[in-house]
């Protein structure tokens, strides 16, 4: 395999020997002659080595070995001797732009030229030598010469944009009866446990995951816990890592903390009390202590009842370690279930017509499966590209499928499917793969740039023009399609932007590279091989290598401290990645890394980066996003093979950036006043591709200065934003600036902010110039403007934000674009579709506008209107007074902010497809509307907020709604009832805050679904329901600041109830008995001067009581599990009983308590482990 990878590394140099022969200047120095018999010797050579790959000699495998060992580092040699002219070529291009140089031919070195034209002449003959040597030895040896043309791959090109249909939606595949068994289990409702744990156990490549992620996608799963959460966890168990990622993946702001102790409590505060569902991927942990250590640390965050654990692992111990619930044991899947997966893959949806003698062939490959999915799959992702009989036959007959061992064959098929890769420029790609760690995932951008930086990516014969991005874009979607990547993440344009490989696909890749690359383990390394890739080692390791081996490194990867003589060691790196080091600053001698493309300084302390940077001539991508930078020296503009630069501040960027102009990613332009930092540096920046920011945009003058930046022309770029600075009033004139910005047809996201325009530009205004590609428009902050640009007709608009347009009055029928849709519905046959796309709309901060106009309707019905929107917000728009009432599609409808009803009564009195409402802060809403309730079959959540003349929010709901969960009512003051029938529907949660006047809760017969109450400022109730007792899955039980309440209405058990919450109740004068509470664990009492007894509490007891002037004697026998206790503001107390019994007590405080004389008896037993 090593050999065939040699292959490419030799074109790689064919390639550069060609591109450097054609420099006139090698004509003038006498290279060509040299170079030429180089490329002659290399092409002689290849055919050598391809005869080595395809005929070996039987009994000279070492011989052949060394050769070809040889061959590799003097191929190496040659790319480092013709880098180093290609630098030198750069290096006089800077200067001639610079000025510092007048002549051409004396520009090969500012020290000495000739010097350096026999230095490099010399180290040329001497490879030539070398090789003439080699073919010699080759012929000695036996290898025989054999012509080869690198084929590559031809097939369907998945272009960016569009990308692979793999991963998106993938069906499971032989596991119905899992996932309903499993599904069943996890949302059992006779399961009172806090934490519960499944393991899912199989063979590598059997489907562990697969099942796992399908079961947590289930609608069932995602309705019935509170939260999900996934986290891979693989060959490393560690707790504070697992505790990280999870509270990481509740809140991303949280990232960093590394302490247990400030895990938990942040954990605590987001998990305790819901119910939550945990999937640990990929489990080899065999340790009962770290995992009870795990386990305990998740029982302190005291999940409700029912929350579940998922583990999926290899290893039966694993299981039987952690378990708690019936196991699930995947096996194999039959000879019908892994035809249908390979026939999935190998044709598209596996619909598609396919011959008798393909379909004979496919079933026994899918027989050789032997029942593994993931053989099955990758089998089947081979067979895709071909499509003769001759083809499946001879992956039929492979030997692969003689091999006894199930691991080794599986290995084998990925072996195969990686030897059917068509090019070595993809093999090595993919071999390249194993720098990163297993379960990471890869980011797909950096992982194409890595790609390139190592030389790896060339375009085919067949399309010369090729960028280098474009054949890695090529490569990725290859690698995807043949199952060698999985696990697809897709941002919001379904664009693939990360994945990551199987182990058994990662450990393949190792394989493959392992005689040049060293990743974590130092003592791996094998002296009989020349290593040029490092990750993940110590740097006090690296520095301990030979001065000859760390000189050869190509890429290095680097997280602590970096001494500055290491830099002046890796002569041939091409990659530094020193992401999250523990570095402040890049030494000088970064700039003789003559042959560096890649720099990665993200995340690190760094504040400057030195002016030598500015010799990197061959860098191509430079990373330096969220670190302590504050700009960037004016020697970057020397980069001028830079394509991609990433910075986080909006201030940093280089002076000069026009002379970049192979740029094509940037993270944004900030426009100056200064020369090098006008609009004018985009205009040579045709090569821009994605995403591109201008922000200052007052510092434009004109439309003649904001053409200069040349828009139109980028036809790469797909989303564009324009900011002005909003506390910036300046004299220019904003709508000709934004005039002379127009985009190129081809963008798909447009946003502009803080535009001081009265009107929108011709191109946004005029239906002629059509953004017909444009899929996202935000309009923000554009506060005189009093119209919006015609949008009805823009073919791919999924979503619009129009919000802080504060002088917009109407939203007219301009808005849908009628005046060009009248003539035309007029004449057709066919209906017109205005917003035919669009998904998402949402309006607000806008003050004045009072009309949102229906569009233009014709008799016939020929005009459809937003026949796709399923999300409707509208918010801030104090004086809107209508709005249209055809939305076919609507999901979703907030409206807040508005203060009179109507628009709430004509958008929502059609609707059919509701299945969430949220109402805020509409002071004309009396009522909703009735219609509303009994179309909308689908309705799960209703939130009305601040509503403060709602007095009836519908009469009764019996026989409406059946889907509803969620009901939260709050701020609203004159609401008296609830809709009678309330106890018919499934709701979950039911929140009740700040209605005074509410008098009642009509629940008489139990919501046996409800897990939620908390009824808060509800000073107008007198009673709770008496039905209650009666819901037997209320979890969380919450009574606030209700004057009027005397008692709580328990008299049967309460199976579920593990937190009673009971604040200022002034007329509260008896609590339960304990006997309702047997699963309870924090009851919080506090300011309710009536009450005569405190029942106990299993884990946390909080009291707070200016009356109280005793406390139970009891204590310490009733609360035998109490971990807190807290006793504060309780002025009139005299005592604390001994505390000697409660000995799992870890948390005392005695607070604002003046009359107590003396501290409890027994503090001193527990001294040692409670903290105060």
């Amino acid at each position: 395999m090593p050999e065939s990878l040699l292959i490419f590394v030799a074109q790689g140099v064919l390639k550069k020997v060609a591109l450097l022969a054609a420099q006139e200047f090698m004509l003038a120095w006498g290279f060509k002659a040299e170079l030429t018999r180089l490329s002659h010797s290399l092409s002689v050579i290849q055919d050598f080595l391809c005869g080595a790959v395809d005929h070996q000699p039987e009994d000279r495998g070492m011989a052949v070995e060394d050769w070809v060992k040889k061959l590799k580092d003097l191929a190496h040699e040659a790319d480092e001797v013709l880098d180093e002219i290609n630098y030198e070529v750069l290096r006089r291009k800077v200067e001639l732009q610079n000025q510092m140089k007048k002549k051409v031919l004396n520009f090969l070195s500012a020290s000495n030229p000739i010097l350096f034209r026999l230095k490099m002449t010399q180290k040329i003959k001497n490879i030539n030598a070398s090789l003439v040597d080699l073919k010699s030895e080759a012929t000695f040896i036996g290898l025989v010469s054999k012509k080869h043309i690198d084929a590559i791959p031809q097939g369907s090109r998945l272009d960016r944009e569009t990308d692979s249909f793999f991963e998106k939606d993938e069906k499971i595949i032989g596991r119905g009866e899992h996932v309903s068994t499993i599904i069943e289990s996890l949302i059992n409702p006779n399961n009172h446990e806090n934490l519960s744990v499944m393991a899912i156990v199989g063979m590598p490549g059997i489907g562990k995951t697969t099942l796992a992620k399908s079961i947590f996608n289930q609608p069932g799963i995602s309705s019935y816990f509170d939260k999900r959460m996934w986290v891979s966890v693989s060959n490393t168990f560690e707790v504070n890592s697992i505790l990280s990622q999870i509270l990481e993946l509740l809140d991303s702001t949280k990232a960093g903390i590394t302490s247990r102790e400030a895990l938990l409590q942040n954990l605590r505060e987001k998990l305790t009390g819901k119910r939550h569902f945990l999937v640990l991927d990929d489990v080899w942990n065999e340790d009962p202590q770290k995992w009870s250590v795990l386990k305990n640390c998740l029982s302190k965050l005291d999940f409700a009842p029912g929350s579940t654990i998922v583990v999926t692992t290899r290893s039966a111990k694993v299981a039987s370690i952690a378990e708690t619930l019936p196991r699930c044991n995947l096996q194999k899947l039959t000879e019908d279930e892994c035809w249908t997966i390979l026939k999935n893959r190998a044709f598209l949806d596996g619909s598609a017509p396919i011959s008798v003698d393909l379909e004979r062939l496919g079933r026994e490959i899918a027989r050789k499966c032997a029942g593994v999915p993931l053989v099955a799959k990758v089998s089947g992702s081979m067979l895709r590209s071909k499509h003769s009989k001759a083809e499946w036959l001879s992956i039929k007959e492979s030997r692969i499928w003689d091999l006894q061992e199930e691991e080794d064959r599986i290995m084998s098929v990925l072996k195969l499917s990686f030897d059917n890769l068509k090019s070595t420029s993809l093999k090595q790609c993919f071999a390249y793969c194993s720098i990163f760690v297993k379960d990471l995932e890869i980011e797909r951008d950096n992982l194409i740039q890595l790609w390139m930086a190592e030389g790896l990516l060339h375009p085919s014969p067949d399309n010369i023009d090729a960028e280098m991005e474009d054949v890695g874009n090529d490569h990725f979607n290859t690698l995807l399609e043949s199952s060698l990547f999985q696990d697809a993440t897709r941002d919001d344009y379904g664009l693939i932007t990360k994945c990551k490989m199987h182990d058994l696909v990662h450990n393949l890749a190792e394989e493959v590279f392992k005689s040049e690359c060293l990743i974590r383990d130092f003592n791996e390394i094998d002296s009989e091989h020349t290593i040029r890739h490092v990750a993940k080692i110590p740097t006090s390791s690296v520095e301990r290598l030979p001065e000859g081996s760390i000189s050869r490194f190509r890429s290095l990867f680097l997280n602590d401290k970096v001494r500055n003589s290491l830099y002046e060691r890796l002569r041939d790196l091409r990659i530094l990645n020193l992401y999250e080091a523990n570095i402040q600053e890049l030494p000088s001698s970064i700039g003789k890394l003559k042959h560096l493309r890649y720099l990665d300084v993200s995340k690190t302390r760094i504040k400057a980066l030195p002016t030598s940077i500015g010799m990197l001539y061959n860098l191509q991508t430079l990373r330096a996003r969220h670190c302590a930078l504050k700009e960037f020296p004016k020697e970057v503009q020397n980069l001028i093979n830079l394509r991609h630069l990433y910075f986080s501040g909006y201030n940093e960027i280089p002076v000069g950036m026009g002379r970049l102009t192979r740029l094509q990613t940037v993270s944004c332009f900030t426009v100056g006043k200064k020369k090098g930092h006008r609009c004018e540096e985009l205009a040579s920046l045709n090569e821009l591709k994605g995403q591109l920011i201008i922000y200052s945009l007052e510092h434009v003058r004109d439309r003649e200065e904001a053409e200069k930046a040349k828009l139109k022309e980028k036809k790469n770029l797909r989303k564009l934003r324009f900011v002005w600075t909003e506390s910036r009033q300046m004299n220019n004139s904003h709508e000709d600036v934004l005039e002379g910005l127009q985009p190129h047809p081809n963008l798909e996201s447009l946003e502009i902010d803080c535009f001081r325009g009265d009107n929108f530009p011709s191109w946004m205004m005029t239906r002629s110039l059509q953004l017909n590609n444009l899929k996202n428009i935000r309009l923000r902050n554009c506060n005189r403007c009093e119209e919006v640009p015609i949008l009805g007709h823009l073919s791919n608009l999924k979503h619009l934000v129009i919000t802080n347009l504060r002088n917009l009055k109407c939203l007219g029928i301009e808005f849908y674009g009628n005046y060009y849709v009248s003539d035309a519905a007029a004449a057709s046959m066919e209906p017109i579709i205005l917003f035919p796309a669009l998904k998402t709309l949402s309006i607000g901060n806008c003050y004045q506008l009072s009309e949102w106009m229906e569009a233009w309707m014709m008799p016939s019905g020929k005009v459809v209107v937003f026949p796709c929107l399923e999300e409707l917000s509208v918010t801030y728009c104090r004086k809107l007074i209508n709005a249209p009432s055809h939305f076919p599609s609507l999901k979703k409808l907030m409206i807040s902010y508005v203060d009179d009803d109507r628009p709430v009564a004509s958008i929502s009195g059609n609707l059919t497809t509701l299945t969430s409402l949220f109402l805020n802060d509409i002071p004309g809403l009396t009522t909703l509307p009735g219609r509303m309730w009994k179309n909308n079959k689908n309705l799960t959540s209703l939130y009305i907020v601040g509503c403060a003349n709602l007095t009836c929010i519908a009469p009764n709901v019996i026989g409406c709604c059946a889907s509803l969960r969620v009901v939260y009512v709050s701020g609203c003051e004159k609401l008296r009832h609830l809709p009678d029938g309330l106890d018919t529907l499934p709701l979950e949660e039911l929140k009740l805050l700040k209605c005074p006047n509410l008098e009642f809760i009509p629940i008489n017969h139990g919501l046996t679904s409800l897990r939620t109450l908390e009824v808060k400022n509800c000073n107008g109730l007198s009673r709770l329901p008496s039905g209650l007792q009666y819901c037997t899955s209320v979890q969380e039980l919450s009574i606030g600041s209700c004057s009027s309440l005397p008692s709580l209405p328990f008299e049967e058990v309460m199976p579920s109830l593990r937190e009673l919450k009971v604040v200022q109740c002034e007329e509260l004068s008896s609590l339960p008995a304990l006997e309702c509470f047997r699963a309870i664990r924090h009851l919080t009492i506090i300011k309710c001067p009536k009450l005569a007894s405190i029942s106990r509490s299993i884990r946390e007891y909080a009291a707070t009581s200016t009356d109280a002037n005793l406390l139970p004697q009891g204590i310490p026998e009733i609360f035998t599990s109490l971990e807190e206790l807290f006793i504060r503001d309780c002025i009139s107390l005299q005592s604390i009983p001994t505390l000697q019994g409660l000995t799992s007590l870890r948390q005392l405080e005695i607070s604002n308590c003046g009359n107590v004389e003396c501290l409890p008896a027994g503090l001193h037993c527990l001294i040692g482990s409670i903290t105060t």
